[in-house]
């Protein structure tokens, strides 16, 4: 018979966590090299002002960025808008969005950024990421994060205080049920005994790239991550970078065995036509408008500190979408090109 699986006893053991390889994952290969960066964009790229009419025509776009060869498009997960907060995410749900677009797509690598894993039950995430996962030929990559918005938490009645511990037993919970385990699941989220989820990830697994600290040490990210995304500290200047390489460098050196696990950053910008317009941050850095020589320079200094995936936000651009969508695949794509890797499985569902 079988033991039990005892998620506390693995989070507290963590060396009885195995390390799981995605050179066969179709999204993680096309995002991530060592040495390399690539590019994907934020959704959503107009930004919600109090009516939906903003998102008319994105999934179009989509296809475009897609069709372009941009690596990855991202949705971001903000269960309930509070105006307090000022910010509605893309709107629509991730999971249930990114199966509209994984059958808008074809190769475009799926990213969430980043689901919120304290406030949903593991099966739940797991049915729905699985699902995506299958429905897309395996091109879903889970940024996952304990959650920062202090109104959630009474809403879906979690203890915020101690999102720490449930984060970690929800990250262990979802990738015991993924992955074709035969052992029952103990864990203060649940017990399970004889009961399998199906589908199965068409990799044997879906790759779970945490959000800043998520409340966790650097220790138990560079053991449990399979990539770590942080902001990206200023992008006016070289310092910024600089100090974004050192906190690259410090986690990388606690990763079990030297093994590769991608670095990821993000930044809005507002991409000026003037090629030559220098970086200028605006509203206290949250924002950087620039030319594309800017960009491509900031670009350059991630990739040379460290940073494997770039994703930018074009939702506060003062320019068209489609217009800047044009400008980055002609002008910035080419110099930080999307990774030939396996193809997306099969599809025909």
């Amino acid at each position: 018979m079988n033991k039990p699986i005892d998620v506390m006893e693995r989070i507290e053991n963590p060396s009885t966590q195995a390390l799981h390889n995605f050179n066969q994952h179709p999204g993680f290969r096309r995002m991530f090299a060592p040495d390399q960066l690539t590019i994907g964009l934020f959704l959503p790229l107009k930004f919600y002002k109090g009516h939906m009419d903003v998102l008319k025509g994105q999934a179009d776009l989509v296809e475009s960025i897609d069709q372009r060869n941009f690596a990855a498009v991202w949705v971001r997960d903000v269960p309930l808008f509070d105006p307090a907060f000022g910010d509605a995410g893309q709107v629509f749900d991730p999971f249930i969005y990114l199966a509209y677009l994984a059958a808008r797509t074809q190769n475009v690598s799926l990213v969430t950024g980043s689901a919120i894993f304290t406030l949903r039950h593991p099966i739940d995430l797991a049915k729905a990421a699985a699902s995506i996962d299958v429905l897309s030929g395996g091109r879903l990559v889970l940024g996952i994060a304990s959650g920062d918005r202090p109104a959630e938490f009474p809403a879906y009645g979690v203890d915020g205080e101690h999102r720490d511990v449930r984060f970690r037993e929800t990250v262990e919970f979802f990738r015991e049920l993924i992955q074709d385990r035969t052992g029952a699941i103990q864990s203060s989220l649940g017990q399970l005994k004889g009961l399998e989820l199906l589908p199965k990830p068409v990799a044997d697994g879906i790759p779970l790239v945490v959000t800043g600290s998520s409340r966790q040490s650097l220790d138990w990210i560079a053991e449990h991550s399979d990539g770590w995304l942080t902001y990206p500290e200023a992008t006016a200047n070289e310092s910024g970078p600089q100090m974004l390489g050192h906190k690259i460098n410090a986690w990388r050196e606690k990763i079990p065995g030297g093994m590769f696990k991608p670095h990821m950053t993000n930044e809005w910008i507002d991409l000026v036509e003037d090629p030559n317009y220098p970086r200028t941050p605006l509203r206290g850095g949250y924002i950087l408008r620039t030319g594309r020589a800017g960009l491509i320079q900031l670009l350059e200094e991630w990739r040379a500190v460290g940073v494997n995936h770039a994703a930018l936000g074009i939702h506060f651009s003062s320019r068209p979408s489609a217009e800047v969508i044009q400008e980055l695949a002609e002008e910035v794509l080419p110099l930080f090109p999307t990774h030939v890797g396996p193809k997306p499985l099969f599809t025909g569902w």
